[in-house]
């Protein structure tokens, strides 16, 4: 396991100790077949909503983490993040990926909100998407923040949180 040794500023350094030794214990007796390395993010990223630190996952069953959205990847997240005592306030500054998928996903809500802002617009009926996280909800809002002919919009509560998309009439 690596990690880059840098001082980071209000602590987040002893959570990400904590995190390590946490998921270097649990892959000792896990039934996965993964290994996972630690790095702190180049700050110069065009994610705003970019984490400190990913821990990124590899291995023969690193393709499980992804299925269904990511969702037992984002489960390990929070589990992992719940046993360190985390504050949710500091759940950004940490991320869990493997093979690349924050950036894909990145990419791909970026490519939704800019097609469905297109239709919206075309049609002038608001348009409402699947149910995302707060951070992928975000990353749409700000992805159509400066498109002035549509407006955006989080609906709905829990797991079934949506963006709705309308036009800015």
């Amino acid at each position: 396991m690596e990690m880059e040794n840098s001082p980071v500023g209000q602590g987040i350094d002893k959570y990400v100790a904590s995190l390590q030794s946490l998921l270097e214990d649990w892959m000792k007796v896990g039934p996965f077949q993964l290994t996972f390395s630690v790095q702190k993010v180049d700050s110069q990223t065009d994610d705003p909503d970019a984490p400190e630190y990913v821990v990124d996952f590899s291995g023969p069953d690193a393709d499980l983490l992804l299925e269904k959205n990511a969702t037992l990847l984002h489960a390990l997240q929070y589990v992992a993040f719940k046993a360190v005592r985390l504050e949710e306030e500091q759940f950004r500054r940490i991320a869990f990926d493997s093979k690349d998928w924050r950036r894909t996903r990145l990419d791909e809500l970026r490519m939704i909100a800019k097609v469905a802002a297109q239709r919206v617009i075309e049609t002038g009926d608001p348009f409402t998407l699947n149910p995302m996280n707060a951070r992928e909800r975000r990353i749409v809002h700000l992805a159509l923040k400066d498109q002035p002919q549509v407006r955006t919009e989080s609906a709905g509560m829990g797991p079934e949180r949506k963006v709705v998309i309308h036009p800015a009439k």
